[in-house]
């Protein structure tokens, strides 16, 4: 099997697609899931499952350890990168599991749960899900077989819901959400092992491990880092205040997440392996990545500012009112979503360039300002909380747009000029619809309404206004419509 690059313009679209369809297939029932299971569990279950996910989220970074990005990014890998990788994944899991499986009952305590003894102890076995999977993942990213992933994890997603609502449904509690994420782990693994025909040798380099880890280990501090920042948010809110307000505030930052992850998510994971190849041609680079950005603002920003302006009357119809509280958590957390389609874009050009030295020292700088942050955050609220998100968040978009400019030889305002115009219209199409909830009618016809009212400002505007974005788009659509209509010419002929 051979593991090179050999990207193309179609390969990189198509896979783009691909990936776009399993994210959007997988979050859509994700989302679906997310929202029965509010509906018939309380906030303080979903605050306790979030405090789990603090250690769980942790120690999956630390068994990956960097190396599924240096096997991404590194130009000639073989038999034995992939397999000495697997193995050490799998013992760093087995490490973990039994640090965690210890220290599970002193957790408890501490956050006066005893529930959670059992639950970090189930939950833990995702740890050695991810040492399966990283290898696998690395394998599809880097042959842009991203078609794979859309049947295993919709399947998997599907499946591991269903048994998450019926649990509820019947009762079950706390354990539908654990048996629902374990279930899914599980599943997505099964399938995973079966579609990616790779298998491990038995063979262990410890100077293929050293290469890798040169690279990867800067990349694992700065996600630990990150993640440490944001899920420090988590543990400090289920201490200081409740794991009920926890809930509110994990729900406030999931749903907007959900949907930039369908959308940059997609881009970024195609784009990584895809920049890495032309890691050699800085101006190709460059290019690609103001495209990038002026694309997924164009389609970020209009989502994530009509989720904020519709967030009331969504929260009434999906959640009902006993998650009112989150209303002013989500329309915050989509502030700091926007700025997504800047920020990782420029991480993926650091990535790709083989700079995790930079990478690393701007996790630094936002966990520094992150922590400032906090410690001032605190004293006013949980809303205060989530503003210090969204303005660590600003700077360390900011920070990242010089590092990058500096790299491409480019000068930083390249990468903020070509989306006001999207976010000038996205504000003015935000502010009309968020008008409509004064009119005075039920939550569900003001939600409809102002989801119809969103869609036709939007577009009408783009139009209007000769979006470049929405010009390239149709002109996207415009062209490939000709190919297939080209294609099924030769094939009837």
């Amino acid at each position: 099997m051979g593991y090179g690059y050999e990207i193309t313009k179609v390969k990189v679209i198509s896979s783009l697609l691909w990936k776009i369809a399993e994210r959007m297939g997988t979050q859509s029932i994700q989302l679906l899931v997310i929202i029965l299971l509010a509906r018939l569990l309380l906030p303080e279950d979903f605050g306790l499952i979030v405090i789990v996910t603090i250690f769980i989220t942790i120690g999956g970074y630390i068994v990956d350890s960097g190396f599924t990005e240096a096997l991404i990014q590194k130009k000639d890998v073989d038999e034995l990168d992939f397999s000495s990788v697997f193995y050490l994944n799998l013992i760093t899991a087995s490490l973990l599991y039994i640090i965690f499986f210890f220290i599970a009952p002193v957790l408890a305590h501490f956050f006066s749960a005893d529930e959670l003894t059992i639950i970090i102890r189930i939950l833990s076995i995702c740890l050695f899900f991810n040492a399966i999977n990283s290898v696998q993942n690395a394998i599809i990213s880097r042959q842009m077989q991203h078609k794979k992933l859309f049947t295993s994890g919709f399947s998997a997603i599907l499946i591991s819901g269903i048994v998450g609502i019926t649990m509820a449904l019947m009762n079950f509690g706390i354990l539908a959400l654990v048996a629902q994420q374990l279930t899914h782990r599980t599943l997505l693994t099964f399938i995973l092992w079966f579609t990616v025909k790779w298998r491990p040798l038995l063979y262990f380099s410890f100077s293929k491990i050293r290469t890798l880890f040169s690279y990867g280990w800067k990349l694992l501090l700065s996600t630990l880092l990150y993640s440490s920042y944001l899920q420090l948010h988590n543990f400090i809110i289920g201490k200081v205040f409740s794991p009920a307000v926890l809930g509110f505030y994990s729900r406030g930052m999931q749903f907007p997440s959900i949907i930039v992850d369908n959308i940059n998510g997609s881009i970024q994971t195609v784009l990584f392996p895809a920049m890495a190849s032309q890691q050699e041609n800085i101006e190709k680079m460059k290019a690609m990545l103001h495209r990038l950005i002026v694309l997924s603002s164009f389609i970020t920003f209009p989502m994530m500012v009509g989720l904020a302006a519709i967030t009331e009357p969504l929260v009434l119809v999906l959640l009902t009112d006993k998650w009112l509280p989150t209303v002013p958590l989500l329309q915050i957390f989509c502030a700091y979503y926007a700025l997504w389609a800047i920020d990782i874009s420029n991480l993926q050009v650091i990535k790709a360039l083989g700079r995790s030295d930079l990478y690393l020292i701007l996790e630094i700088v936002k966990l520094v300002n992150g922590l400032i942050i906090l410690v001032i955050g605190i004293q006013f609220g949980i809303s205060a909380l989530a503003i210090g998100v969204f303005v660590n968040g600003l700077i360390g978009t900011i920070v990242g747009g010089v590092i990058v400019s500096r790299l491409l030889n480019d000068h930083v305002w390249n990468q903020w000029k070509g989306v006001i115009p999207t976010l000038l219209i996205s504000l003015s199409m935000g502010a009309i619809v968020y008008s409509i909830k004064f009119i005075g009618l039920s939550s569900f016809l003001t939600l409809m309404i102002q989801v119809v009212t969103g869609v036709i400002i939007y577009v009408g505007l783009a139009i209007v206004f000769k979006n470049k974005s929405f010009t390239d788009l149709l002109s996207l659509f415009k062209t490939r419509k000709e190919k297939h209509l080209k294609l099924e010419g030769v094939s009837n002929h």
